[in-house]
């Protein structure tokens, strides 16, 4: 029987290199990459050829070359602006994707992109690991029991380093359509969106700075927003780059959830052993928990798991949640939520 045969478009993101070994190991999975704009790559950074020689999976020059090659699926991994211009190529292929989040850079294009896989009849994802998260099923389990009863609040943080010292181009507005309000909303967003049931965002305002690393980001580096739902419940939401570069894990992500007879707290990457290195002098965390992105990918090609992948419509719900708080913090009003 054939493999299966996954294509990687891009080594922009952080994610890609992770995603392409995940794919490799996999049984009966085949993986080819193309990543040919290296131009935009930082100073120092692996991209193209060479990344791909590194983690060990095959590659062509060329998006053309791969397409060619004839993948079942591709897993869109590029700067945010570029997603719509790959996704529909696949969708022009008959190729389901994966594509990175946030689905787009603008409710308009991320609208583009899920009306090219309906009318091509591919399937459209979102790469949203934390739906996988063992913390955040047993909230979504509590909450669809009745347990809490309904839920009338959320205070959610989504916190991590800032990217662009690894990845400049997501400190770039021109390629990445904003900073930490776009890069750390939409993880949140799509938690609800799930748990919620795809009750609506109604509303948000919004208030942004970039303090900080003042001076090294083109882009907010701090937001906090107020969300309002349909069914009436209120999410406020830290979604900054405020982990210090010193701090022993790339981010987190918690939430906890108010109902009316219970409050439920989660945390989807605190399954780990926290102690102090005498050797290093410093702290070190050693995670101990289950592979988010392993399970995501697994439920995108094979159907695995225990929910589905998120699709691109409600990517585009979380698209719009972003583009409603970039317009209330430029004019300190409470914005509707379109669509």
């Amino acid at each position: 029987m054939r493999g299966l045969k996954v294509g990687v478009l891009s080594f922009a993101h952080v994610h890609a290199g992770g995603f392409a070994r995940q794919l490799a190991a996999m049984d009966g999975v085949e993986v080819c990459a193309a990543d040919p704009d290296t131009d935009l790559a930082a100073p120092g950074e692996v991209r193209g050829k060479d990344f791909a020689s590194r983690i060990g999976v095959n590659y062509v020059d060329t998006y053309e070359e791969l397409f060619a090659w004839g993948p079942d699926k591709v897993v869109v991994c590029s700067e945010n602006v570029r997603h719509r211009t790959l996704v529909e190529r696949a969708a022009a292929h008959g190729v389901d994707v994966l594509c990175e989040k946030p689905l787009a850079t603008t409710p308009e294009d991320g609208a583009a992109m899920v009306e090219a896989c309906r009318a091509a009849g591919v399937r459209l994802a979102v790469a949203h690991p934390v739906r996988f998260s063992p913390a955040y099923l047993a909230v979504r389990e509590a909450v669809r029991a009745g347990t809490t009863g309904e839920v009338l609040t959320v205070a959610g943080a989504n916190n991590g380093y800032m990217p662009g010292a690894r990845s400049r181009w997501f400190t770039d507005p021109e390629l990445s359509g904003g900073g930490a309000v776009m890069d750390h909303t939409v993880h949140v967003a799509d938690l609800l969106d799930d748990l919620f049931d795809g009750s609506p965002a109604r509303s948000v305002y919004a208030q942004t700075n970039n303090l900080l690393y003042e001076g090294r980001a083109a882009v907010e580096t701090a937001g906090l927003l107020t969300v309002t739902y349909a069914n009436g419940a209120v999410l406020t939401l830290d979604c900054s780059w405020s982990q210090p570069q010193h701090h022993p894990a790339w981010g987190g992500l918690s939430m906890q959830v108010v109902g009316e007879r219970a409050a439920l707290e989660m945390d989807a990457f605190d399954q780990k052993v926290h102690g102090f290195s005498e050797t290093a002098r410093t702290t070190v965390e050693l995670p101990y928990g289950v592979d988010l992105d392993a399970l995501m990918l697994r439920s995108f090609l094979f159907g695995d798991g225990p929910v589905d992948v998120t699709d691109g419509e409600a990517g585009l719900r979380a698209v719009r949640i972003v583009a409603a708080a970039y317009e209330s913090a430029r004019t300190g009003r409470t914005v509707p939520i379109a669509g």
